[in-house]
C-alpha cells in the first residue's frame, strides 16, 4: 500500500475539517446528507455517462496503481541488462535463452525472446513500441476517469446548491431560519469542490506519475534490448540506459531516445 496517496487524502481532509472546526463551526453543519447524494451522485452518474462499460472497467485497476506502493526498480534492471549484456558478448545471444523464458517481466521476456530468435532489430523496435503506445493509452484512459470525476463534482455541487436555495427561498415564511437553511444549500458546492480537489484530482495525477514512471522504464528496457542485440560495449550501455532514463523521468525527453532519436 502506497502510504504517501492515504496520507495524502487523510490530511487534506483533517486540514479542511479542523480549519472549520477551529474557526468555530461544528461538525454537524458538514453532515447533510442530502447534499452528499446529488454530489456524489450526479458525479458518478456523469462519469457513468462519459465513459464505455469496458473502460468503467478498469477502475479497480487505476485505483491499486495509485494506492499501491510502486515496484518499478529501474536500477535493477539496468544492472541485469548490463550482465546479460557481458554474456551476450562471451558467449552470443542464445546463452540468454533460459533466462529470457524465466524473466518474471513480460515485456522484457518478449523482447529478450525475439533477440535469442534472432529476430530483425527494427521489427523487435517497431513490436515493442506498439506494446509501449499500447499501455500509454491504457493508462491515460485510468487517469481520464478520475479527471472526468473532478471536473463535474465543483458542477454537481454548484447545482446542489442552486436546488437548495430554490428551496430556502421558496420557504420564506420562516425568516429565522434562513441562514441555517442557507448554510446547508452552500454544503453541496463544498463537497464537490473538496472531493474533486482532495480525491479526484489528485488520484488522476498520482495515476499519471506512475504511468510515466512506467513508460520511462519500458522505453529503457526497450534501449537495453536493442543494444544488447547490437553487442555494445556493456560499460556503454549502462552508461546510455542511466542517462536514457533519467532523462524520460524528467519529462524534458518524452517520445525521444538516450541520443535524440524520436521513437
Amino acid at each position: 500500500m502506497d502510504v504517501t496517496t492515504l496520507l495524502g487524502i487523510a490530511l487534506g481532509l483533517i486540514a479542511l475539517i479542523g480549519g472549520f472546526l477551529l474557526d468555530g463551526g461544528h461538525i454537524s453543519g458538514l453532515l447533510v446528507y442530502t447534499a452528499a447524494i446529488i454530489v456524489f451522485g450526479g458525479t458518478f452518474g456523469a462519469v457513468l455517462i462519459s465513459f464505455p462499460k469496458s473502460q468503467l472497467k478498469q477502475i479497480p485497476k487505476a485505483l491499486r496503481l495509485a494506492f499501491r506502493e510502486s515496484k518499478s526498480e529501474p536500477d535493477a534492471f539496468i544492472t541485469e541488462l548490463v550482465e546479460m549484456a557481458v554474456i551476450a558478448r562471451r558467449e552470443g545471444v542464445l546463452a540468454l535463452e533460459d533466462r529470457a523464458q524465466q524473466h518474471p517481466n513480460p515485456f522484457l521476456r518478449d523482447g529478450l525472446q525475439m533477440v535469442v530468435d534472432g529476430t530483425d532489430p527494427d521489427l523487435i523496435r517497431n513490436i515493442l513500441e506498439v506494446e509501449i503506445e499500447s499501455k500509454e493509452k491504457l493508462y491515460a484512459g485510468y487517469t481520464k476517469i478520475f479527471e472526468a470525476a473532478g471536473g463535474y463534482a465543483p458542477t454537481m455541487g454548484i447545482i446542489g446548491t442552486v436546488m437548495g436555495l430554490i428551496h430556502v427561498l421558496s420557504n420564506l415564511s420562516d425568516p429565522e431560519s434562513l441562514a441555517s437553511a442557507i448554510a446547508v444549500a452552500f454544503t453541496a458546492t463544498l463537497y464537490g469542490v473538496a472531493s474533486a480537489n482532495v480525491i479526484y484530482l489528485p488520484i488522476a495525477s498520482k495515476i499519471k506519475a506512475r504511468s510515466e514512471e512506467h513508460i520511462a522504464e519500458m522505453d529503457m528496457m526497450l534501449e537495453g534490448i536493442l543494444s544488447l542485440q547490437a553487442g555494445e560495449n556493456p560499460q556503454l550501455i549502462q552508461k546510455k540506459l542511466t542517462s536514457f532514463l533519467q532523462l524520460e523521468t524528467s519529462g524534458d525527453g518524452k517520445g525521444q531516445k538516450a541520443d535524440g532519436e524520436k521513437t
